[in-house]
């Protein structure tokens, strides 16, 4: 056999098929193993290249190829399906992998280290927790609304609605002990809730970049974490604009025949990561639309002719900006400096 030069792997819980070329480009490997065989088939492989698609244990899968000496790239799936041709199967996505690895200008995501996927596991539980504490409180809510029983927005008005449900004699027995059970649960869940927060907030503290980016305003514990956690090294993008592209904040591109044509923000990229960076964003525009109207020039100015939601992007997409120039060059948030700036882009355009 020539020595192969790279491999495409389609991967799974229990199959893998590999697909290889050797210097000529030519197919010198097909071969469909079990876990156990495509892992002793590795460890008595030379080194070489293996390109994995970027999804569930890829990282796992990339950490243990690396330490058999093989150089291991992760590609996200849609920037395979191009090299994939018709009738799918799995011999067919290894070879699309294998073609897609070729390319000089693709994108790879980096492999994390099991610190880094314990770490990005808070963020995952705070969200599950979060979503399943917003389902008991909407479940109490509309089981209560069918006696008659309604209460204020807020989850601080819970615990006392419950109690009031509890002694109100008006609800039949059996209704009261099922609102005691659901108590019960959104009790645990807030407890269990608590104990997430309180090591994600020791997570943010012990990390000097996490608690930098928090000085922007829009940025919390939760929303620098993530940004430390999620975000790939800023050094691989040239500027903030390509990192806020990477999220999804920059507008859609569909020019032709020299006119521009921009339409909405993209989404690409994490979409997590995105909502916090549009929900910290929305609630500085909040305060800038508020009574005391508190918040820079450029945004103020930005209100005027925009709608809050779209100012609210806009913003995120700036303060995407600011944290991968943090990122980037080690710097404090400078709150005066960026201002400063913002007034004479203003300025500029006025």
């Amino acid at each position: 056999m020539n020595q192969i030069i790279r491999i495409g792997m389609d991967t799974s819980k229990h199959i893998f098929q590999l697909h290889g070329v050797d210097a000529s480009e030519q197919v010198v490997l097909r071969k469909r193993l079990t876990r156990k065989a495509m892992l002793e088939f590795f460890t008595k492989l030379p080194p070489t290249v293996i390109a994995i698609e970027a999804c569930g244990a890829a990282h796992h899968l990339a950490r243990e190829l690396g330490r058999l000496g093989h150089t291991v790239k992760l590609i996200a799936p849609q920037l395979v399906k191009p090299y994939v041709p018709r009738n799918k199967n799995d011999g067919r996505d290894a070879e699309g992998l294998c073609e897609a690895s070729s390319r000089p200008r693709m994108r790879y995501v980096p492999v994390k280290t099991a610190e880094q996927q314990a770490a990005l596991m808070l963020l995952g539980v705070r969200e599950q927790l979060v979503g399943r504490r917003t389902q008991l409180s909407n479940t109490i809510r509309g089981h209560a609304a069918e006696f008659g029983l309604t209460e204020a927005k807020g989850l601080d008005k819970l615990a006392a609605f419950l109690a009031a449900i509890e002694r109100d004699e008006r609800v039949p027995v059996l209704a009261r002990e099922l609102f005691v059970m659901l108590a019960r649960q959104y009790d645990q869940v807030q407890t269990e809730l608590k104990a997430i927060e309180a090591k994600l907030r020791a997570w943010h503290r012990a990390d000097a970049t996490s608690r930098r980016l928090a000085q922007i305003p829009g940025v919390g514990p939760v929303t620098a974490a993530a940004l430390v956690m999620k975000a790939p090294d800023p050094h691989a993008f040239r500027s903030g604009r390509l990192f806020a592209a990477w999220l999804g904040l920059t507008p859609k591109d569909h020019s032709t025949a020299g006119k521009t044509r921009l339409g909405k923000i993209t989404r690409a990229g994490d979409e997590r990561l995105r909502q916090l960076l549009v929900v910290g964003a929305t609630a500085v525009v909040k305060q800038a639309t508020g009574k005391r109207r508190r918040g820079s020039r450029w945004l103020l100015d930005l209100l005027q002719r925009k709608t809050p939601k779209q100012a609210a992007v806009a913003l995120a997409n700036k303060t995407a900006r600011i944290a991968w120039k943090l990122m980037a060059t080690g710097e404090d948030y400078d709150r005066a400096r960026f201002d400063a700036k913002s007034d004479a882009e203003v300025a500029a355009a006025a």
